[in-house]
This record gives structure tokens, sequence and C-alpha cells, in this order.
């Protein structure tokens, strides 16, 4: 018989000793090591046959060659949620568990409330440890007031408590073929005796659950909190354990959600989803450029829009840029939306390689829609809204562009050109200007002017004249 093990583990930052330590060699805090006992366990041939029969599979005894191993379709459960399907690689799969993260008040449970009310033939067990179930009730009225979204579910069954013990028994009574945990921080094991919220708890509970997950087969929607550092509270291993990692990212006072995938073992990262925050709960985007843009920017200095890509998605993106004379010695630079760092790399390739002094002017710059982009080919609307403010001229209407910008002044090639180009001439514009060593096929564009640049002064010339 296999004994229990004694070891010790850093309550700040997880890393584990075989004896105590007094100072931390992770993260150097000192008297955070506690002492937790690990319990000999050994998956039993039931065990691996349940899980393969969850996925799927025989029970395989030995080794296979990877040449022998059958291809097959996993089947998705449909979540009834375009942009989520999308996101999760085409649905959920029996067995996995997803970890879905973000800021306070972002709108990860209205998420989850709305998306398992859509889905009336599943038996699902909501697990709250941070609400109520009254609360639950207010705003699952409030989600169900929205017609678009259809009735409520009455196969959701709720369930306040953080003992994970106590859950395990409601699930084995209730059978459930969804279950989502809010949040996997608030859960408590009797296994440890540390704190709900240390890294000892939020490793072994969402161990424990990860182990029913794959020898039932029901899957398990864990929602997490993020620390200051914007990444996912609790062990970094919390992160290899589960099968997909999503994170609900966006500015809490504006109205635009992005739901990104940084982790998925059953689809690709590069998807990701937007959504509008309204009164009755996250309405799915499906078409992000018309939103974005404005239609009374006619006639006004400093706008340029840009032909960007966020993961597998084209969209087009309104820049708006201000440059005015510093009031005081030293000018601002300030950036909404886009990389600081980056708006002063640009403004200074403008400086030095085109010969606009803007070393004594302010300039603020603000990505539409509140949403927050790092796609490199932002760079030539960014120079050319700076621009157009600057001499106080307006871009015309049915001009795009895309563009990564060197320090050299050239414009560098990007990624899914013709994809820019398709979405930019669906949306009625006209003339689109691109990098020249982007490879495109014209003849697939009969509705928009395509004008290839090598220098920023080119893309200038061709805007401003």
């Amino acid at each position: 018989m296999a004994k229990d093990k004694i070891a010790y583990v850093c309550e700040n930052c997880g890393q584990e000793s075989a004896k105590w330590i007094g100072k931390c060699p992770s993260c150097n805090q000192w008297n955070t090591f506690r002492e937790i006992r690990i319990k000999a366990q050994s998956a039993s041939g039931s065990q691996r046959a349940q899980w393969s029969r969850a996925n799927g599979q025989k029970p395989i005894t030995g080794p296979q060659l990877l040449k022998d191993i059958p291809l097959h379709d996993v089947a998705r459960i449909d979540m009834r949620d375009e942009e989520l399907n999308r996101v999760l690689g085409g649905g959920l799969v029996p067995g996995s568990i997803v970890l879905l993260g973000g800021d306070p008040g972002i709108g990860k449970s209205t998420l989850t409330l709305q998306t398992i009310m859509r889905m009336p033939e599943t038996n699902v067990l909501y697990i709250s440890g941070e609400e109520s179930a009254h609360q639950l009730k207010l705003r699952a009225e409030r989600i169900a007031a929205s017609q678009e979204r259809g009735g409520e579910n009455n196969n959701v069954s709720v369930l306040c408590e953080t003992n994970l013990e106590k859950i395990f028994d409601t699930i084995r009574d209730a059978a459930p073929d969804l279950i989502v945990v809010d949040s996997i921080q608030t859960m408590e094991t009797e296994a440890a005796e540390s704190a709900p919220g240390s890294v000892t708890q939020i490793r072994e509970c969402t161990a424990a659950l990860l182990r029913y997950a794959k020898t039932s087969g029901v899957p398990v929607i864990l929602i997490g909190h993020i620390n200051k550092e914007g990444t996912i509270a609790g062990p970094k291993i919390l992160e290899h354990i589960v099968d997909a990692v999503i994170q609900f990212e966006g500015d809490r006072q504006g109205i635009y959600r992005i739901l990104r995938s940084i982790k998925n073992r059953f689809g690709s990262t590069s998807e990701l989803g937007i959504y509008e925050m309204q009164q009755n709960g996250l309405r799915p985007v499906s078409n992000p450029s018309e939103l974005l843009l404005s239609d009374d920017r006619e006639g006004m200095s400093g706008v340029a829009i840009a032909a960007a890509v966020e993961g597998m998605r084209p969209f087009l993106v309104e820049t708006q840029a201000l440059v005015s004379t510093a009031a005081y010695g030293t000018p601002q630079r300030s950036a909404t939306g886009f990389d600081q760092r980056r708006l002063n790399m640009l403004l200074a390739v403008l400086e030095k390689r085109v010969g606009f002094k803007l070393a004594q002017k302010d300039v603020f710059l603000n990505i539409a829609g509140g949403l927050k982009v790092t796609d490199m080919a932002m760079d030539l609307s960014v120079i050319a809204a700076v621009l157009s403010s600057n001499v106080d001229t307006p871009i015309e209407s049915g001009y795009c562009m895309c563009g990564e910008v060197g320090l050299s002044g050239e414009v560098r090639p990007v990624t899914r050109i013709e994809q820019r180009i398709a979405e930019a001439e669906k949306l009625g514009f006209t003339d689109i200007i691109v990098p020249y060593r982007n490879k495109i096929d014209k003849t697939k564009f009969n509705n928009i002017n395509i004008h290839p640049v090598r220098k920023v002064e080119e893309a200038l010339r061709e805007l401003f004249g």
C-alpha cells in the first residue's frame, strides 16, 4: 500500500519543497510555506476505462503506434452562442474543463448564465460560491426579459455551496450534463487545511474537478478571478491542468467585450468573440465593423480607418488623434486602446523620416469603441490620423489602410491582407492603402482600388496629395 506523502507549498506562488523553508526561492517571501498531505492515489483500471469511454475510445493497456491510433471527430455540445462556439473551437467538448477569467464586473457570470439558459435540453448544475440564489434569480429574470434570448431553461439547478465534498454529494444525486463553478477561488476541500483562495486549495479543488470530468465525461466550466497583473489568480499549474483558458477583456465603462482564447486543446487560439454589453445581458456582435465605424466622420480631421485583424477575424476600426500645441513645457503623449510605447516610436518615425516637428505638441490617440487593438497593421492609420490632425486636413471618407511601419519609415507587409481588403470592400470603401510587398490577387476585388506603398511618405502623398 502506498503511503501518504508530506510536502510544503508556498501560499504565495505555489512553489513546492520536500522540507520547510523560511524564505521562498521563487517569490522571495518569508514564512509562506505550509505543510500539506498528499494522499496516495492511483488511477484504477475502471477509472481509465470510464475516461476512455467518455472520450469515445476503447480502454488501452499498453503503448500504441502513432499511425495506429484511430482518428475520430469529437461530438461537441452546441452552446447556442456563435461567438462562444467560435472561441471554443466549435462547441464544448464532453469531459473537458474550461477556465473563464476576467476583471471583476466584466460579465463572466452574466455570459455563463445567459449561455446555459439557452440550452433547455441540457441538465445544468450551477454552483455559486459568491452569490446567493436570490441574486442569481434576479439576474436570470433580467436576462430572460430579452425576447431574442428565448425562454428560461428549466433544467438549471443552483447550488450555493463552497465545500467540495458536499458539492460532489450533490453532483452524484443530480447527475448533471454540465457543471458551472463560480468561482474556483471560493471553493475549499477538507483535504487541505489552508484558507479558500490559497494556492493549495485552488490546485486541489481543480484537480478533483478534473478527475471527475475525465472519468464521467461531464464538462466543467470554471469561472476564475484575475489579479492586478492581469493573470488568473492562483498557481500557474491551474492553467496547465484545464483543457481551455478563455479570458474576458474590455473596459468596464465601455460597451464592448472581447472573449479571447489563451489556451485550447481542442481548437485554435486565434479566434475571438465580440460582445456588446446591454441592460439585458451580453449581445453577440456578428459584424463589429459596422458598430465601430461612425457615420458622421465626413470632413473631420484626425480620423483614419484601419483594417485590423484580431485573431482570425478582420474588422475595420476608427483611429482618432488630436494634436495641439503643448500648454506646458513638457508635451503629453496619451493613448487609449493602443500601446503607448509604440505610439512614441511612430511619432519619432514621423518626425525623423517624414520631417514633421511634433516635439513641442501634445498628441492624444484613441481607438473608437473602447477596444484594445494589438495588431501591428494599425501603425499606418495611427500616423495618418496624427498627421491629419496636425495639418487639420480630413482624410477622404472612402479611404482605409493597413500596414506595419518600421523604424526607417518603410511600410512592412501584414498577414491576411486579402481578408482585410474583402472586409473593406464589403463595407463600401473605395480605396485601401496596403504594403507593396504583400502579394495580392487584384482580380478578386472589383469595387475597391488598391494602392500599394513602400514608404510612409508614399502613403501620406496618396492621402493628402
